[in-house]
């Protein structure tokens, strides 16, 4: 039941009493009553993206002979304001409902219908004049409306907040690369000591990897631009006129993606989630890879006395409640917390796509919207967090050269001049006896001093060939 004044809507269920000031209608006040699981409601970009659809649609309808010029002008101006968030409030309709999203496009055809009724000048709930199924709904189902729903607002989402935040963070790592190229340290593989490394060739590790996780949210793209618009109930295409589908696409792609097309397989595009699935496997990517640059610049940063404290990371806050002075990689935490929750939202979707393709429907589609998004929108922010206050800011310290002396593995540039057995006798006695590679060698290999620092020249160990390490 309702509190306050209310007002009676019909559905083809018969009355229900809704809120006297809300927009939506009998339908959506019963998915209300049916659904009261949680506090998640439907995210804004999906609210957007069924309000570009009703848009379009009304005025194709319009164009095509199906409503009247009145009617499709006031249906497309409310779902118009349905798109920019005028009645965000008016979406109630709980996440998890049921699995093809019906309920949540009935709460969109219905305050749609009320909206565009005062529009008209009348009141609202008068389904003889504007009616949510046969007027707004017109030409669509539920069934191929929510899944091109999900395929417009991720492409949104990725075009404006994920693609831009690891750009930016890309290039805030390819400014790191060339700021720190000068910088000569150790490697390190298994976490132990390797050859020496460029701090710069680190980041522009780094660099590469948020260079290829948004190539790969590219081709996530290509998949999401196929659109089930069209398909209706289980993907035959009754109820709607043959250009209804094609028409309304294209006015859709100027606000999302020049690509955008109609599917040319309904039945697979209404029955599975597999490119919601892929899209996500590609959002993993990119949080895989998020994860390994916060990881490892936290782990150089760790110390500052008792770590390797290669970098400094900015001081963004303090780190204790109790040790003063203690400062902590929170950004860099921050950041892995996120991708520990996108992973749980990929596994979610995945589960979606694989549990909820029954016969001509996906069943699972709300849940799998609210996760996809979600995933998409928390590691932009995190991305761009990690970007502007830690990776800007951060800055050598000489603790990296300074090792770089010790390292046992720079050995590896003696093998050519005196083999892999000999290199490692001097390497292994270094490490006994606490001495660096070049006091031992000088001592056992035989290389002339001066051919011996040619070797060893941090510089030519960076560089990689054995030309440039002197075997020529």
């Amino acid at each position: 039941m309702t509190e306050g004044p209310v007002r009676l809507e019909r559905d083809s269920m018969g009355e229900m009493e809704v809120p006297a000031d809300a927009y939506y209608g009998a339908s959506t006040q019963r998915a209300v009553a049916n659904f009261p699981i949680s506090r998640l409601r439907l995210p804004r970009r999906m609210i957007a993206a069924l309000g570009d659809i009703k848009r379009e649609a009304a005025l194709v309808n319009g164009e095509l002979g199906l409503l009247s010029e009145d009617l499709s002008q006031a249906i497309a101006r409310a779902a118009d304001e349905v798109s920019q968030g005028r009645f965000d409030d008016q979406f109630v309709v709980d996440i998890f409902q049921t699995g093809s999203g019906t309920s949540s496009n009935m709460n969109a055809n219905e305050v749609i219908t009320n909206r565009a009724l005062e529009l008209l000048g009348l009141d609202r709930g008068e389904r003889s004049r504007v009616h949510p199924n046969d007027h707004v709904n017109l030409g669509q189902s539920s069934n191929d409306v929510f899944p091109s729903a999900i395929h417009l607002a991720a492409l949104a989402t990725l075009r404006d907040e994920l693609g831009p935040s690891l750009r930016q963070l890309e290039v805030s790592l390819a400014r790191q690369r060339d700021r720190l190229w000068g910088v000569i340290k150790t490697g390190r593989t298994h976490l132990q000591d390797a050859t020496p490394i460029r701090l710069g060739q680190e980041f522009e590790g780094y660099r590469g990897q948020v260079e290829r996780a948004l190539a790969r949210l590219d081709l996530a793209r290509l998949q999401l631009v196929e659109l089930a618009l069209g398909g209706t109930a289980v993907g035959t295409g009754i109820g709607t006129h043959r250009e209804f589908a094609q028409r309304v696409i294209a006015c859709l792609a100027p606000h999302y993606d020049p690509g955008l097309h109609e599917t040319d397989d309904h039945f697979q595009a209404q029955s599975t989630l597999d490119a919601v699935v892929f899209t996500s496997g590609a959002v993993r990517g990119a949080a895989i890879a998020l994860h390994k640059i916060a990881s490892d610049l936290r782990l150089l940063s760790f110390g500052p006395r008792a770590g390797v404290a290669e970098l400094s990371l900015p001081e963004v806050q303090p780190g204790s409640s109790i040790m003063p002075g203690k400062v902590n990689p929170v950004i860099c935490e921050s950041a892995l917390m996120v991708v520990a929750q996108v992973l749980g939202d990929d596994a979610t979707v995945a589960f979606c796509g694989a549990t909820g393709s029954l016969l001509e429907l996906n069943v699972m589609l709300p849940v799998a919207a609210h996760n996809l998004l979600e995933e998409i929108e928390l590691l932009a922010r995190a991305a761009a967090n990690l970007a502007q206050q830690a990776v800007d800011g951060l800055f050598a310290t000489e603790r990296g050269p300074e090792l770089l002396a010790q390292g046992l593995a720079i050995c590896t540039a003696l093998v050519p001049a005196i083999g892999y057995d000999a290199a490692a006798a001097i390497a292994h006695e270094a490490h006994l006896s606490g001495r660096t590679v070049r006091a031992v060698a000088l001592e056992r290999s035989g290389i002339a001093p001066h051919e011996l620092d040619r070797l060893l020249d941090p510089e030519r160990l960076v560089q990689g060939g054995l030309e440039a390490q002197g075997s020529g």
